[in-house]
This record gives C-alpha cells, sequence and structure tokens, in this order.
C-alpha cells in the first residue's frame, strides 16, 4: 500500500500472472483495507491493478480441484482462492476500484463491494463463473442488479459475457472510462474531492448507504435520524458552516477510524 497525502493506493500485484487471485492477494487486500480503515492519515482508499490487467480471477494453477474447499490442502499454499475476510464495504473510507485492464471473476465481482467503480478504455469485464460450471460470489446476485438492472444483471451473470468498458459505462457498471495512462491519476482526483468532505459525515453516508440495500425508507429514515442527530451536536457541523460563510477550507476535527459513536454506527 501506497499513499499520496491522505490516499492510500492498495495495488493487486502479480503482475506475470495479470494479477489472478491467490491467497497472497486476498489475504494482502485484506490487511491493507483493514489498515487504512484504521489509520487516521488516510481519508480514501484506490484499488487498481499492476500491469496491464486488474485481476484475471481465480488462479486456475490447481486445475479442476481450484475451487474445492473440502479438499486437503495446505493452508499455507499462495495458489489456493481464499475469500477475502474484510471488504471494501466496510471500510470507514471511500474505496474507488481503478479497473485498469481485464477484470474477469472475481476481478469483476470484488469491485462490486467498492464504493465507486471508474475503468479504463482497455478494461473487458465479465462474470464468467458459470462458463466454468462455477457461480458469482461475494453477494453478487444482491449487488449486480441493484447496480445495472435485473435484466443486465441476469445476462451478465448467466451467460459470462466479457463486455468493454463503454458498455460498462452504458450499464451503470462503472461511473466513468479513462485513458489508459490518466486511470489513476483521474482516481486520485475524484479521491481527493471525496477527502475534502467531512471524514465521519463520508463514514456515515457510506454506511446509510450500504445498509439501505436491505432496508425500506421507513427503515432507512429511522436511522438516518439520530445519526443526523449527533453530527449536528459535533464540531465539524460549527466548523463546515462556519468555513462556507467565511469562504475558507474547513478543518475537520472528528476523525472515522475513532471518533464514530458505538451504538449508531454498529
Amino acid at each position: 500500500m501506497d499513499c499520496i497525502g491522505q490516499i492510500a493506493i492498495i495495488r493487486l500485484n502479480r503482475p506475470e500472472q495479470l494479477n489472478a487471485w491467490n491467497n497472497k492477494i486476498s489475504s494482502g487486500l485484506d490487511a491493507s483495507l483493514q489498515e487504512a480503515s484504521d489509520r487516521s492519515d488516510i481519508r480514501a482508499v484506490i484499488i487498481t491493478g499492476t500491469g496491464r490487467a486488474f485481476c484475471a480471477g481465480a488462479d486456475l494453477s490447481g486445475g479442476g480441484d481450484t475451487f474445492d474447499t473440502n479438499r486437503d490442502r495446505d493452508q499455507a499454499d499462495t495458489s489456493e482462492a481464499r475469500t477475502p475476510q474484510f471488504l471494501p464495504h466496510q471500510v470507514t473510507k471511500p474505496v474507488i476500484a481503478a479497473i485498469n485492464g481485464p477484470a474477469v471473476g472475481v476481478g469483476a465481482t470484488y469491485p462490486l463491494m467498492c464504493d465507486i467503480r471508474i475503468a479504463s478504455e482497455s478494461a473487458r469485464i465479465g462474470f464468467v463463473f458459470n462458463r466454468i460450471g462455477m457461480l458469482p460470489e461475494l453477494g453478487s446476485h444482491s449487488l449486480l442488479p441493484r447496480i445495472v438492472g435485473f435484466s443486465n444483471a441476469a445476462q451478465l451473470l448467466m451467460g459470462g459475457e466479457i463486455i468493454d468498458a463503454e458498455t460498462a459505462l452504458h450499464m451503470g457498471l462503472v461511473s466513468a472510462v479513462h485513458p489508459e495512462d490518466r486511470l489513476l491519476d483521474q482516481a486520485v482526483e475524484l479521491a481527493a474531492q471525496l477527502c475534502a468532505a467531512a471524514p465521519v459525515s463520508v463514514a456515515a453516508t457510506k454506511k446509510l448507504l450500504w445498509e439501505g440495500l436491505s432496508l425500506s425508507w421507513e427503515q432507512m429514515h429511522q436511522m438516518e435520524t439520530p445519526i443526523f442527530d449527533w453530527l449536528a451536536k459535533q464540531p465539524d457541523s460549527v466548523e463546515g458552516v462556519n468555513a462556507f460563510l467565511e469562504k475558507r477550507s474547513p478543518e475537520w476535527k472528528l476523525d472515522p477510524s475513532k471518533d464514530l459513536p458505538k451504538g449508531l454506527f454498529d
């Protein structure tokens, strides 16, 4: 994990294997996301791939036994396609997936758990599980229909079609497409915009957005109200209003890594 100011950049780093998913990548992402969530000096996260791919899916070097969770294996085996444990939507900071090239299998499902997805013009995205007798995972059957609509999700998940970046943009799977050599710069610019907002307010909004996937309007309203009331009593709301009236940049006091009240955000 590298940092540019308050922005953490996490890179999938197996370029020779097109960043194929294995135990090392999965555990590395878990650790980096946990660190970014806990660190007070980080306000936004970017996940991208090293080299010409984002992630080519699971490492298939185990052959037909790749997805057999019951077979006896050495737990230290780095080719194991381990399920991640600490996920992007659990991070208290906004997480951007910068899809810099081919993203198939878990390389397509993992970014669904990021808050924002952008892609390079060379990106190709495919939920290819059904083509190899498997099933899309990581909550894809819930997340993808909400992102692109039921019909588009059915087409992508059941057929395993690999789509280009412009098609992904048209469907709403990504929010922007950039030239390959500008993708990371654009991701950093977007992250910087998010960093300018009040960090605890951003953390609260992120949590409510994700909670809202399974709540009714009434339930969400009941959840929003005490958080709104709590924020109204905090120094950041005073600072935000004063900074706006005084036409200056605000100096935020609250830190989502330590200042989120238990009960309201659990």
